[in-house]
């Protein structure tokens, strides 16, 4: 088990680290520099799919390099091994690995929103066909977690008033998609 960990580990980023010396492939440009920390995803065999998902419900979503299976590999040749995106100015890597892992709430992706209105278009787009949480959480439908949140909730949650922050909690422990109306009466109430 941790030699084919290690294998598809190996096997999914080689393709996708190029020698920073070496002349643009293809007449391409050379890939984009990575940030020093990249979110690493591991899916069965539904990354391809669950990243254009993501740059559906995103549209700031572009493939920075990919790599696909070829003759032997554990899943059919041509199938995404793996894939370096940037998803709302945030980059990723997604794998191809099979199942041996999945996805649990130890780790989630939080989503500033502006406004009522992205809350609820995002909490829409990737909750369908996942599972909503409590707090503003949900499970997208590959089983990944998302918090939805909107600007100003951790102020209010840490106001110096522990009344209305208290509150605040109370009225979020309630919600699975957060209401910032809602929120804003229990901060203000008296």
């Amino acid at each position: 088990m941790k030699t084919l960990l290690a294998s598809l580990l190996v096997l999914a980023a080689a393709p996708l680290l190029p020698d920073p010396a070496a002349p643009p492939r293809d007449g391409h440009a050379p890939a984009a520099p990575r940030p020093k920390i990249t979110t690493f995803l591991w899916y069965d065999d539904d990354a391809e799919e669950a990243i254009r998902f993501y740059g559906s419900v995103f549209g700031d979503f572009e493939v920075l390099e990919e790599s696909r299976w070829g003759e032997g590999g554990p899943l059919p040749k041509g199938t995404l091994m793996s894939a370096r995106f940037r998803l709302a100015g945030q980059e990723f890597m997604a794998l191809n690995g099979g199942p041996m892992f999945h996805f649990n709430e130890a780790i989630s992706l939080f989503v500033h929103c502006e406004s009522q209105a992205e809350v609820d278009v995002l909490w829409d787009k990737l909750g369908a066909g996942g599972a909503p949480g409590q707090c503003g959480w949900l499970k997208d439908r590959y089983g990944l977690s998302w918090q939805v949140v909107p600007d100003g909730l951790t102020e209010m949650l840490s106001d110096p008033d522990p009344a209305r922050a208290r509150r605040v909690s109370e009225a979020m422990l309630q919600m699975g998609k957060l209401d910032i109306a809602r929120l804003k009466e229990a901060y203000d109430r008296h």
